[in-house]
């Protein structure tokens, strides 16, 4: 029974260190902790930048006129080629001037004959005037002397307006241009009668400079107010705002320009002002009627901190981004967002200069992870000079330029 149980103990004793030799063979089978993941991360870039905001408009001219006759009659010749450029005072149409100027000739007529009958008015007065004071003739008809007199110096006023307007009528037959520009087809062929004041003859567009029309919100007007009155953006009232303007196939933003013009008030049916641009067109290259994509200067030069657009993630309504901490450890950021410049997003607070940011392998980084750091830089992509979509118009800034490419300011 001895021997039973002793044989018992050693068999339970040979497998307890069967047990632990298996266990270390299988803690020396083990494989190592994995290392840390190799993540890029890269100081925010520093730069001097000015905001501009995003708007869509269209170009106007500063005067347009369409070329009606003044009086009517029948088109003799056009003074002009369908699209030509046309001085101010340029013959245009010349309507017969025959019936005006014979009505002219017959006007000077009744003018002489109510000239030549005043003077004789005048010379009987004053005979009128020697009898009365030898009391040759009444006081009646010395009285009827001077009325004869008035009636002959109103006849011959009447006489002269009659050939002033009549000589206005010649005048009128040769239609000028009112303002240079540029004129469109004629709308009458020679030949055709024309009816004064109402026929259309063709149209005068100015073109050099031009106008570009948009309308903004009412939060972009609050905050533009608020900026000039702080100092940290032109006012309306002491400077024209510095714009740049997009073409529909344009890369980037090359025709600049001004605002001249805020509206008195805000449209109470769509919460928008309007607001107007003038530029310089010497070329004649933009033509009223073309849309473009216009951004109005929205800020005054300030020190902004960028980093990629793909280093920025969402939790729950906050923007962050995974930052270098202590031990190579990640931490999250909160941070607010500004507007766009080649491809970088301005950060406005929550990031440091210092800080080391995360900018590619996100997939593999989390907040509180231990990484291998591998630096990066951070720099502008290509100028592409992308706009938004049509409509496309917020209260946040879309978009920023160094401070340096900002024309300088021009007094309104």
């Amino acid at each position: 029974m001895r021997a039973t149980r002793r044989l018992t103990t050693l068999l339970k004793l040979i497998g307890a260190v069967g047990l632990a030799a298996a266990m270390a063979g299988c803690a020396k089978q083990k494989p190592p902790p994995p290392p840390p993941p190799q993540v890029s991360v890269a100081q925010p870039l520093k730069m001097t930048l000015v905001d501009w905001d995003d708007y869509d408009g269209q170009f106007t001219a500063v005067y347009s006129v369409d070329i009606r006759p003044r009086v009517s009659g029948y088109i003799l010749n056009v003074g002009f080629r369908d699209g030509d450029m046309v001085r101010k005072g340029q013959l245009l149409f010349q309507i017969d001037p025959r019936p005006y100027q014979a009505a002219l000739v017959q006007a000077k007529g009744v003018e002489a004959h109510d000239e030549a009958t005043l003077i004789n008015a005048g010379q009987q007065l004053v005979r009128g005037r020697t009898l009365l004071a030898a009391h040759a003739i009444s006081e009646q008809a010395y009285e009827l002397l001077q009325a004869a007199e008035r009636q002959a110096a109103a006849d011959l006023e009447t006489a002269k307006g009659n050939v002033a307007a009549q000589a206005l009528n010649v005048e009128y037959t040769r239609v000028v241009s009112p303002i240079a520009g540029r004129v469109s087809d004629r709308r009458i062929s020679p030949g055709n009668l024309v009816n004064a004041d109402t026929t259309i003859l063709t149209n005068v567009t100015s073109t050099d400079p031009i106008w570009f029309l948009f309308t903004g919100s009412e939060a972009l007007y609050v905050k533009y107010q608020h900026q000039g009155l702080t100092g940290a953006r032109p006012s309306w009232r002491h400077a024209a705002i510095p714009v740049e303007i997009q073409l529909v196939d344009d890369p980037t933003y090359r025709w600049r320009g001004r605002v001249d013009f805020v509206d008195n008030q805000i449209d109470p049916n769509s919460g928008a002002i309007r607001q107007r641009a003038v530029l310089e067109n010497p070329d004649d290259f933009l033509t009223p009627g073309m849309f473009g994509h216009l951004r109005l200067l929205g800020s005054s030069p300030y020190t902004g901190l960028l980093i990629p657009d793909t280093a920025i993630t969402s939790d729950l309504n906050q923007r962050v981004v995974l930052v270098l901490g202590q031990n190579n450890v990640l931490r999250e950021k909160s941070v607010t967002l500004g507007p766009v410049y080649r491809g970088l997003r301005v950060i406005r607070s929550g990031l440091a200069q210092g800080d080391l940011v995360v900018i590619n392998e996100l997939n593999r980084a989390k907040a509180g992870l231990k990484i291998s750091p591998k630096r990066g830089l951070i720099s502008p992509g290509p100028d592409v000079g992308v706009a938004p979509g049509p409509g496309y118009i917020a209260p946040v800034p879309t978009s920023a330029t160094p401070a340096s490419d900002l024309p300088p300011p021009t007094a309104r």
